[in-house]
């Protein structure tokens, strides 16, 4: 009896085994069953993330704007404009060629150059800032800049930068360059170091001859060199939100005489008024801008 129950003990045992070994391969199958049963859900969120990323890493769509010619006023045919700003009623504006560069300041009803300023002929006049009553202008290829006192334009000092002068503007912190590449320059105005640099794109790449420089609203404004259009510029990530195109600004009879390029933009804050002109050209327009549609950067 001793040997049949001790038998009969160890085919319990077998069986107990058998039953656990069933019952811990159900639990496992379960398992790996709840698990490919929230695979899809993970991966799921997965991709809604991932379509999150891509909408905000998107590329942004640029605005296209048009114009309306509000008013027209005179300008100097002889001014080879290279920098222009707007300031207490006046136009301030920087003027280029060697030999013919300045500074000076203009009526705007009667295009009348109130004070000028005669630039050393081996210098070419670039853009123009006015910042905590001083006027800073650039020059070409020189690499030095002028320092002037605004109300007499008595010259201060002289400040030295790399590479070419084009376009200058401020934004009430730092000045900000061209050079005529696609890059943009914080300066220090105090040392003019240069505190950072932007690259200018749009959907299509790098935009280069970044020329004229505005600073309106929280964005920079520039001429595009040759062309009849303004880029306006995310000041941090040096994206082009929109682009202005100014063609037929100056009217074919206007154009018999000699002129050059669009270059000139100059923004009247406490009246919102936006003014633009052109490198020897006898007219200052007014203008206001038109939205016309939105297209998908490329």
């Amino acid at each position: 009896m001793k040997e049949l129950g001790h038998s009969g003990i160890k085919q319990y045992e077998v069986r107990m085994m058998h039953y656990l070994i069933i019952i811990f391969s159900s639990v496992v199958l379960l398992f790996l069953g709840a698990f490919n049963t929230c695979e899809p859900t993970v991966r799921g969120q997965q991709s809604g993330e991932n379509q999150q990323a891509e909408r905000i890493t998107a590329p942004a769509r640029v605005q296209n704007l048009t114009y309306e010619v509000v008013n027209v006023y005179p300008h100097d045919p002889n001014a080879f404009t290279q920098g222009l700003v707007f300031h207490e009623g006046a136009l301030y504006e920087s003027t280029g060629l060697n030999g013919q560069s300045s500074i000076r300041k203009v009526d705007l009803q009667t295009g009348q150059v109130l004070k000028k300023v005669d630039v050393a002929s081996q210098f070419f006049g670039e853009g123009l800032a006015l910042f905590n009553g001083r006027a800073y202008q650039l020059t070409w290829q020189s690499q030095q800049g002028f320092i002037y006192e605004l109300d007499s334009f008595h010259l201060i000092n002289t400040f030295a930068y790399t590479g070419e002068g084009w376009g200058l503007t401020h934004d009430g912190r730092s000045l900000i360059m061209t050079d005529g590449t696609n890059r943009i320059r914080f300066l220090n105005p105090v040392n003019f170091t240069v505190e950072r640099v932007i690259n200018v794109y749009d959907g299509s790449g790098p935009v280069n001859n970044l020329n004229e420089l505005e600073y309106i609203k929280g964005e920079i404004y520039a001429n595009i060199w040759l062309t009849d259009r303004i880029a306006r510029i995310d000041p941090q990530s040096g994206r082009i939100t929109a682009w202005i195109n100014l063609s037929g600004l100056l009217s074919p009879e206007d154009r018999q005489r000699p002129v050059d390029v669009l270059n000139g933009i100059a923004y009247d804050e406490a009246r919102d008024r936006l003014f633009v002109t052109g490198k020897l050209w006898p007219k200052l327009f007014e203008i206001k801008l038109k939205g016309r549609s939105r297209s998908p950067r490329r």
